[in-house]
């Protein structure tokens, strides 16, 4: 018997007959006709090839092959009821989820103080645990729950997600503030002559390449890091230069014996997504998070 083609409300009037051992109580029961049900359980009889429930001196009984069904099929509705129940409402203020958000350091940076700090008033027990995705593609880790949520530049979004637009950004550039070469502009001579720091986790060229490439040139980049803290550090101490978002750079000034340029070529802004699958956009736990999210970028962008 091939499932597809089972009618599955057989079913729930099976279950309803073995209950009441009787087809009138049953269909009172289901608010159907006596006929009606005496149909659907003669459709039964003639699929499985059983009668099911016969008539005895005790009254009716079910047969040894309706005994060995009345268990699973009534553990399999009972199983499909929970699942189609509404997903019970989230309390932030008491409960104990956990969040998993795939994200760059930058967005990290950007998100996580004031996200935490929106936590400790709202959701005290409520944790977010930030990932790098990487060089891969976050769709699968979405996809099987492992990420709630990812946070970047995605350059090739899947059409099985949901995405958003987060932030707009722009990009400047790092020196130190002594540089021997380079006071308050940078030429493109002089950006590509010197030595680049750049960060990169998955390996991907960006703007200022794209754009460089097609004017037929190439930066001379030296090293390679992860992430942002560590190359403004190395930029502080070096002749090298770092490409990053205008955000960060003026935190950097703050911290760092640091200067900001204007890159030398016209690039735009770059956005920043949230994707996410399908299958969390309707659990009330996500979409209080994604609420969160939406308002942490309105506290950024006015930064």
């Amino acid at each position: 018997m091939n499932i597809r083609n089972f009618d599955l409300n057989l079913l729930v009037i099976f279950d309803a007959v073995m209950r009441e051992r009787s087809v009138s109580r049953a269909a009172e029961t289901l608010s159907l006709t006596q006929p009606a049900v005496s149909n659907a359980l003669n459709r039964l009889r003639q699929m499985l090839d059983d009668p099911l429930l016969v008539r005895t001196r005790k009254g009716m009984e079910p047969t040894p092959r309706a005994l060995e069904l009345i268990t699973p099929v009534q553990r399999a509705l009972s199983e499909l009821d929970q699942c189609l129940i509404k997903p019970a409402s989230f309390d932030p203020a008491i409960s104990q989820q956990r969040f998993v958000i795939a994200a760059t350091d930058y967005v990290a940076l950007l998100l996580l103080p004031r996200l935490l700090k929106l936590l400790e008033r709202e959701a005290p027990g409520v944790e977010v645990q930030i990932k790098n995705f990487g060089p891969e593609n976050p769709e699968a880790a979405l996809e099987s729950g492992e990420f709630d949520f990812a946070m970047g530049r995605f350059f090739d979004v899947s059409p099985r997600l949901q995405h958003q637009l987060w932030l707009e950004e722009h990009l400047c550039c790092l020196v130190r503030k002594d540089h021997p070469q380079i006071n308050k502009r940078i030429s493109l001579k002089q950006y590509l002559d010197v030595g680049h720091v750049w960060v990169s986790s998955n390996e991907r060229r960006g703007m200022v390449d794209r754009w460089l490439q097609e004017q037929g040139h190439q930066r001379k980049i030296v090293s390679v890091i992860p992430n942002y803290t560590t190359a403004a550090m190395v930029v502080a101490e070096t002749d090298l230069a770092l490409v990053l978002p205008e955000r960060f750079a003026d935190d950097f000034c703050q911290l760092l014996p640091v200067k900001v340029l204007p890159l030398p070529m016209e690039l735009g802004a770059f956005k920043v997504d949230i994707i996410w699958h399908p299958r969390h956009a309707s659990t009330p736990a996500h979409q209080w998070l994604l609420e969160k999210l939406y308002g942490v970028r309105e506290e950024v962008s006015k930064t």
